[in-house]
């Protein structure tokens, strides 16, 4: 199997299109073309992560984090993403990166870390707009279900919880075959009226290509009638950071020493307390300062990041409990993550788990 496979497998659940626009997700170094000999996952790329996947045969790593991050003009050995690169290109190593865009999925990076904490009716604390689009197709009586079918097979369709969403109008379509057509109804030269269903639905942007191409297949005309809409609309299954409940509500003392015990934290910054009991949750992994507005907003008891500054843990003034989890605590289960991914997808390559512990944060 190549590497380019394998990439795919990782772009069906999280695709490029949903990380940031700083951000630098996707094949760093190395040829796609190239047959994989074994996937090591990560949470970081470092010289020992790297030095790792030589000696354990594996020409394909997959970090959470871009080894590359800002742009090169130079690879200099002296400084460590030149130093990482260089390593990286003479051992033919690939090195694929998946952040923000594993990040911003419901069932990513922070949709793990909610289930540690086993969170409830659970949402994207802020939904990202402009990733949907919306397809109106014309389809002539008796083939709205294997065109409607063949659609929703192939991602289109889900709102929220519910899959298998269209709306379906009926109307009266006109056309004329010109030379050379071969229509699927009337003749050469003589105007047609059909009884034709206007079908509509939503799918996510980055679903454009299968959506059209399984529309195309399944409908039987030679030149299909469509549209093909760019939405504004916010999407609830896409964004930064999650909101849920806990199980039951918890004393703000009681809730900080559960945060310490399922992080692995031996000591926790957290804002003032509030003296009120913490059971709707709000948690973004990594460095989420740039949410604690909105966990206001939404009345979070309790929102947990990592990454935050003094002047941050002024910020929530009293209206939520404001925790610090660390950058690694929050993110480090990605390797998990990104493992069940691949072994459910396919089991011919060898995928392994880093054993190097890349947290560069340590506790005396």
């Amino acid at each position: 199997m190549t590497i380019d496979e394998i990439i795919n497998m990782l772009e069906t659940v999280a695709p490029p299109s949903l990380q940031e626009s700083w951000d630098n997700s996707g094949l760093l170094t190395g040829r796609s073309t190239t047959d994989c000999s074994g996937v090591l996952l990560a949470l970081d790329v470092t010289d020992a992560v790297l030095s790792e996947a030589v000696s354990r045969g594996c020409n394909l790593v997959v970090a959470h984090h871009p080894m590359i991050f800002r742009g090169l003009k130079r690879i200099d050995e002296d400084e460590p993403t030149g130093r990482l690169t260089a390593f990286a290109i003479r051992h033919d190593l690939a090195v694929y990166a998946m952040h923000t865009n594993l990040d911003n999925i419901i069932g990513g990076v922070n949709g793990v870390l909610a289930d540690r904490f086993g969170l409830t009716d659970r949402r994207v604390l802020q939904p990202m707009n402009g990733q949907l689009m919306k397809l109106v197709c014309m389809i002539p009586e008796g083939h709205l279900e294997a065109v409607s079918r063949a659609v929703f097979e192939a991602g289109a369709g889900r709102i929220g919880d519910y899959e298998d969403c269209g709306f379906t109008t009926s109307g009266i379509g006109t056309f004329t075959p010109m030379s050379g057509a071969n229509p699927f109804i009337g003749a050469e030269g003589r105007p047609e009226t059909v009884r034709e269903h206007r079908f509509e639905v939503i799918l996510p942007a980055w679903r454009q290509r299968p959506v059209l191409a399984a529309m195309r297949s399944a409908h039987p005309y030679e030149e299909v009638a469509f549209d093909l809409v760019k939405l504004e609309n916010e999407w609830s299954g896409v964004g930064s950071g999650i909101i849920g409940r806990l199980p039951a509500p918890m004393t703000e003392a009681a809730f900080l020493e559960h945060v310490k015990a399922v992080t692995g934290l031996p000591v926790l910054r957290h804002s003032r307390l509030t003296g009120r009991p913490i059971q709707t949750l709000a948690l973004c992994g990594g460095a989420g300062a740039f949410l604690i507005r909105r966990a206001v907003g939404v009345r979070a008891d309790a929102y947990l990041t990592g990454d935050l500054k003094y002047h941050d843990f002024f910020e929530p003034d009293g209206r939520l409990l404001l925790a610090d989890i660390g950058h690694y605590e929050s993110e480090h289960s990605a390797v998990d993550l990104l493992y069940n991914i691949l072994t459910k997808k396919n089991h011919t390559f060898a995928v392994l788990k880093s054993e190097t512990d890349t947290n560069p944060v340590n506790y005396h």
